[in-house]
């Protein structure tokens, strides 16, 4: 692979802003995409799926190439080339490579390799969480956490059935394939920008992992129901429920901020689906007024996000012990309170994008023995392992009120 200048640049541009100024990584780079018209999708590639690579590596490459935060531009360099010459990429005659030492970058990588917490290169915090919450399970979640993320579609069965998307794609050089277990999920074979098909243009189908997929499908809602997303965000989970219910019924999608619920109308427009109502949660009166009202309720818990570390690898560098605490309390109380809007004989859903039991199943069990919660039964729940299925970890409980 020869290595070219401005794509290189924009790399390490991208990568200033993520580590330095703790930028989002996916919007710097949504930002750095669009800098020069000329680029192909080749040069777009490469530029995202390095920066990812080293933002999924920053410990290891930091410690290999004896570097710290904050990372000056010389570092940044020394960062990409401890990059490159792991991926065997020859570095070109720049100033910005003089003297590398390429025995020594991979030297120190086999050295450095047997430490898991620099192997796997997560925070020394983080590493001891994991070991105390899921013990020997930990090594090998931790590195199927580490792998690149297969991107899955979820054909929107309100315009498109899974054959007619397979066949769109197709003719658009984009080859699919569907899984076993997903009755609406197809996997694309190489990684491709879906966004500037037709099909998607049409709303035929939405990016969405196979482990989220299955959220909506527990809760299983029924055409004409009453269903209430309460944490919708951007709303990939309501789309889905308005899909599963054919347009038949009311989903209510809540959120407490207004900008998220903005862009799931955009969606929702795009993906036809027309019973999808939006609420802003800005004050308890929003909740008040659905109080034994929704047949079923989904309550996609705000988490650490650790289940989806491969799409979102920067999430590791932003965690903090503090912000777990605060985030496993704000689950708390959302269970305390939206809970509340399920109507008697109706059944909750509590679903989260971590693999940490702290956030999963003790909540659930904190829940149970809550005044709150007295109310409610286990029905079923499912631990979703990245290692073991592939795809994002997550963690799904169906509750039914008496």
């Amino acid at each position: 692979m020869k290595l070219h200048r401005n794509l290189v640049f924009a790399t390490i541009d991208s990568l200033h802003l993520i580590f330095n100024e703790k930028k989002q990584a996916d919007k710097v780079l949504k930002d750095t995409l669009k800098r020069d018209k000329r680029w192909g999708s080749r040069d777009r590639s490469f530029i995202a799926e390095t920066t990812y690579d080293i933002v999924r590596w920053k410990r290891l490459y930091a410690e290999i190439a004896e570097v710290k935060e904050p990372f000056d531009r010389p570092n940044l360099f020394r960062l990409f080339t401890v990059w490159a010459i792991l991926n065997g990429i020859r570095l070109p005659d720049w100033p910005q490579f003089e003297g590398t030492p390429t025995r020594r970058i991979k030297g120190r990588f086999d050295e450095l390799s047997k430490t898991r917490k620099i192997r796997e290169s997560i925070p020394d915090w983080l590493d001891e969480l994991g070991e105390s919450e899921l013990g020997k399970k930990w090594d090998t979640e931790l590195h199927a956490l580490n792998a690149l993320a297969d991107v899955v579609l979820r054909v929107n069965t309100l315009k498109a059935t899974v054959q007619d998307v397979q066949n769109a794609l197709s003719d658009a050089e984009i080859e699919t394939e569907t899984i076993k277990g997903y009755p609406s999920a197809l996997k694309l074979k190489e990684r491709a920008n879906v966004f500037t098909t037709q099909a998607f243009k049409d709303g035929w189908f939405e990016v969405q992992d196979a482990s989220s997929q299955k959220v909506a499908e527990m809760l299983d809602p029924k055409p004409g129901m009453r269903v209430v997303d309460a944490c919708a965000g951007a709303g990939g989970k309501s789309l889905h429920l308005a899909s599963l219910m054919e347009n038949k019924g009311q989903v209510v999608a809540l959120d407490i901020y207004d900008n998220k619920l903005t862009e799931l109308k955009r969606r929702a427009r795009r993906n036809g689906a027309h019973n999808i109502e939006t609420r802003h949660i800005d004050s308890t009166k929003v909740i008040k007024k659905l109080i034994g009202k929704a047949d079923k309720v989904l309550i996609d818990a705000p988490c650490s996000g650790l289940g989806v570390l491969r799409r979102n690898p920067d999430t590791k560098w932003k965690l903090n012990p503090d912000f777990l605490k605060s985030v496993q309390k704000t689950q708390r109380d959302i269970l305390e309170s939206y809970s509340r809007m399920v109507k008697p004989g109706g059944q909750l859903l509590y679903a989260t994008c971590s693999i940490l039991p702290s956030e999963n199943e003790k909540q659930l069990a904190y829940f149970l023995n809550s005044e709150a919660g007295k109310e409610f039964s286990l029905l079923k729940e499912e631990r979703i392992s990245p290692a073991k299925s592939g795809f994002d970890g997550f963690y799904m409980a169906l509750l039914q009120k008496q």
